[in-house]
């Protein structure tokens, strides 16, 4: 067989097995490329050249900064902010502010990277608001998907397509210049939605919704009876326990006074030296029991803490809380523990400690009355938000809720989040800019992240969708297979020689119409790789620029709204939103519709044939 030959049959199967899904796609895209190699299309390093090309770097760059503003919780007070000014009362403002928010991150860190982290804000919400899920959901996702198109960093297809053009010697498209087509598509995307959303969506909420974790201080602080009397004062230069080592520390004789820890000054961590001016004594106590403990000690009230606010003061952006249970067969079985004890790390504080519910071993540590641990048992740790994901791995231990979960739900722009925003920041002015090649900038970023300590090496490596990086840089080589073969000159000439008559709008209109319909079955992703070679060879062909035919590629890869397998995005709400197979296809044809006019007609109007 022929080449060409070879590689028709490599796409159709690659096609067949995504559709049938039994496969994960990173086999189906690694099988192509060897496809690619075992036929002798490609030698072997051109069936792997994609791993090693720019635009995989730099789509693997933006799922570390992603995952960055996620965990320093910008993306929770971003969601809090929407809480606060959706208001109950009116649909419209509601909507209008989820999509707008949505589209605004999605366009600097990704549709899977919003999607996923406004899904449980979004999803509590409608609990909070008495609302449907299912109408909140599909315009969460439809409007990211409108809002990829705000700017280069929006989604992978933008940065192929950029690429594309490059290699076609018209130039990459600016970071912004996307937004000339994104800003049309997302206004029509939100008045399609805010029109006819609420009769062409259902009316339902899912089987299974996102845990909200908002209030889980003042959960934990409630159960473990830590609500009042939790007070932190500063030691001041004239008291008496300056010199002190923390197991020193004996307040058995002020009744109603029980010690907790004992804090350094400089952060929210167990002292480990002697007590001097500036740290911070924890106690759970009353308030007269307190102002007499203060008097007597020459200890300060904090101002910046009110005493009786439990959650505040032990679950804030510098530290938090966590509660473990004790399995069976757990190392630490038998161990005595007493609140206020620090554990062997010397990071972590035992807050409480319950069985069956009930608090025990509350005497402390100077009155003898540790508590000896049962399988069962639980306990309430309070630390640093870095030492709580440090030592929480320990297999002794079962941690009910994920501190790194909670962290990224409840604690709004939380440690690290500035240096996040900055990093950010930097990154869109370089891409913005054009100093440095996009994948440049994406290292810049992703290694400011680990220098700086926002995110540990480990941490970075789990960020990257792996998935996602695998499938670009596996059917990478297809387009170059199809452009060295004449695959793609071919196809275009069929396409040229089936429209070309009617004019390069008809080239755009079959284009979008190919890419929609693969866009609904397979990755948007894997569809723009097979369609972008044909788009430059039949724009070669016709003796047009390929820069409209690139852009409308991407705005009908950015279309993929009628099957819940479109994207991983459709896909992630289906559950939570109660959708069934038959239900997005209602909201998405209408808009599908919009982006084809935005495609076909508008995009040549901005960048002329």
């Amino acid at each position: 067989m022929s080449p060409i030959t070879y590689i028709a049959v490599i796409i159709a199967a690659a096609v067949v097995l995504f559709i049938w899904n039994k496969l994960p796609v990173v086999v189906v895209a690694m099988a192509t490329a060897l496809g690619l190699w075992a036929t002798h299309v490609l030698t072997l390093e051109q069936a792997l050249g994609g791993f090693g090309d720019p635009a995989v770097i730099f789509i693997a760059c933006l799922f570390v900064v992603s995952a960055a503003l996620e965990a320093t919780g910008v993306t929770a007070w971003a969601g809090q902010l929407l809480i606060q000014g959706a208001g109950q009362e009116s649909r419209t403002r509601l909507l209008l502010l989820t999509m707008s928010l949505v589209a605004l991150l999605t366009a600097m860190i990704s549709v899977n990277g919003a999607v996923a982290a406004l899904l449980p804000v979004v999803v509590v919400m409608a609990v909070r608001l008495k609302r449907k899920s299912s109408q909140l959901l599909m315009p969460l996702v439809f409007s990211a998907h409108a809002g990829s198109m705000l700017a280069l960093t929006g989604t992978p297809v933008n940065v192929l397509v950029s690429e594309a053009a490059s290699e076609a010697g018209v130039g990459e498209f600016a970071f912004f210049e996307f937004t000339l087509v994104g800003f049309p598509l997302l206004i029509g995307t939100m008045a399609i939605i805010v029109l006819f959303g609420e009769r062409l969506l259902p009316q339902r909420n899912g089987a299974k919704m996102p845990a909200d974790l908002s209030r889980h201080a003042k959960t934990l602080v409630e159960q473990y009876g830590l609500a009042d009397g939790i007070v932190r004062l500063r030691v001041r230069a004239t008291s008496p326990l300056i010199g002190l080592s923390p197991s020193e520390l004996d307040l058995s004789r002020f009744a109603d006074v029980q010690l907790i820890s004992v804090q350094d000054g400089d952060g929210p961590s167990p002292l480990r030296r002697s007590v001097s001016e500036g740290d911070l004594i924890l106690i759970r106590a009353g308030a007269e029991a307190a102002a007499s403990l203060a008097a007597r000690m020459h200890l300060a009230f904090r101002e910046d803490v009110a005493s009786g606010q439990g959650e505040d003061t032990l679950f804030n952006r510098r530290s938090g809380l966590a509660e473990v249970v004790i399995p069976p067969r757990s190392g630490l079985v038998g161990q005595a523990v007493f609140p206020g004890m620090v554990t062997d790390s010397g990071d972590l504080v035992v807050l409480a400690v319950q069985r069956a519910g009930s608090e025990v071993g509350t005497g402390g540590q100077k009155s003898g009355q540790g508590v000896a641990l049962h399988p069962g048992d639980s306990m309430l740790l309070q630390g640093t938000w870095k030492a709580l994901d440090l030592h929480l791995s320990d297999p002794d231990v079962l941690v009910v809720n994920s501190p790194e979960l909670v962290r990224r739900q409840a604690v709004p722009l939380g440690p690290g989040a500035y240096q996040a925003i900055a990093v950010l920041i930097c990154m869109v002015i370089l891409l913005a800019t054009g100093l440095v090649p996009p994948a440049v900038a994406g290292l810049l970023a992703a290694g400011a992240i680990t220098l700086s300590r926002i995110m540990t090496l480990e941490q970075a490596y789990r960020a990257v969708d792996w998935t996602t990086v695998i499938l670009v840089g596996a059917l990478m080589p297809l387009s170059t297979a199809m452009v060295e073969t004449g695959a793609a000159r071919l196809l275009a000439e069929g396409l040229v020689g089936l429209v070309g008559g009617a004019g390069p709008y008809a080239l755009l209109a079959g284009l979008f119409v190919l890419t929609a319909v693969l866009g609904q079955l397979i990755s948007n992703t894997a569809t723009a790789l097979i369609v972008i070679p044909i788009g430059a060879a039949a724009a070669t062909s016709m003796g047009i620029s390929p820069r409209p035919v690139l852009m409308s590629t991407a705005v009908a890869a950015a279309g993929a709204f009628l099957t819940p397998i479109a994207t991983p995005t459709n896909l992630m709400v289906m559950g939570p939103g109660g959708y069934v197979f038959g239900d997005y296809w209602k909201l998405g044809l209408p808009l599908l519709l919009w982006f084809f006019v935005i495609a076909v007609f508008v995009v040549p109007l901005i960048w002329r044939f």
